[in-house]
């Protein structure tokens, strides 16, 4: 009984702080449709974007911004029903061969079977830093906020203003980390049945076709960006209060509790993977 009300209180709190001082844009402002074929697009003036994907293409957008750092918030609501094969990916990332990169992938499934919340980090062009969930409720009912913190001490990746994983800073110990080049943000959705569900196993269902994915609330007031390559990044008045943020007690509990009761998959306890020793950084957490 301890446990299920410490769950149901750590829950009402997160779903208090999202609800607080969230102000939203227009899609049309913050973002460019890059592909599809008018297979993703925005409605209800600015507020609701939608991409598809069926049997021909996928979609995708973009952000018109560039960051480097920021709390960046998007409510999203998954494929419904049988998506297994499809993979939902909303993500931060530079460009070029060393590239910097921040990853939420959501990987269907088969109808009733859980979604699969695929996180990554890469520094320089190297990831293999996969972390995976199962979520505590139905992404697929109602829309959910997913979080990233990004500041120069670490990345706290959120949901519903829960904290499933942080990527600390350790360039003391000889860790690469994402402070020198801005990332855009995309999303996309699209077919990887060759891996996406059960290792590839359970093929996309065409029937089901067309497939959707929905957008809505994104909010960038915290954070430090630029619309040109040619520009300086600049950072907003409110910066102080995101910028050396890390997570308090309270946080660090229900970092715990995720990750206690719905880490699938988690790199840095990989020893068959890394039989010459873990990442350097899984020692410093």
């Amino acid at each position: 009984m301890a446990a299920s009300a410490t769950k149901q209180s750590l829950l009402l709190l997160a779903s208090l702080l999202v609800l607080i001082g969230v102000t939203t844009g227009s899609f049309y402002d913050s973002f460019d449709i890059t592909w599809g074929a008018g297979r993703a697009n925005i409605f209800e003036s600015g507020q609701l974007l939608t991409c598809t994907l069926d049997k021909i293409s996928g979609s995708g957008f973009q952000s018109k911004k560039e960051y480097l750092f920021g709390k960046i918030d998007m409510k999203m609501k998954l494929v419904a029903g049988n998506s297994a094969g499809t993979v939902t990916a909303y993500y931060l990332s530079s460009k070029g061969e060393k590239w910097d990169e921040i990853d939420f992938e959501f990987l269907g499934n088969v109808t009733g079977q859980p979604y699969v919340l695929h996180t990554n980090v890469f520094t320089g062009g190297k990831g293999d830093r996969e972390m995976q969930f199962y979520l505590w409720f139905d992404p697929t009912a109602d829309f959910h906020t997913y979080t990233v913190l990004w500041n120069p001490l670490n990345i706290i990746f959120l949901v519903d203003g829960i904290p499933i994983r942080v990527f600390k800073n350790n360039e003391a110990n000889g860790v690469a980390y994402p402070k020198n080049q801005p990332m855009k943000i995309y999303s996309s959705l699209w077919e990887a049945d060759d891996w996406a569900t059960q290792g590839g196993r359970v093929k996309i269902d065409w029937t089901n076709a067309p497939f959707s994915a929905s957008y809505k609330s994104f909010n960038d007031v915290d954070c430090c960006s630029r619309t040109s390559i040619w520009d300086w990044v600049t950072c907003n008045a409110n910066s102080n209060s995101w910028m050396w943020t890390t997570l308090n007690a309270n946080q660090l509990g229900q970092l715990k509790w995720v990750q206690d009761d719905y880490m699938i998959y988690n790199y840095c306890t990989d020893f068959k993977r890394f039989p010459q020793g873990l990442p350097t950084e899984c020692n410093h957490n």
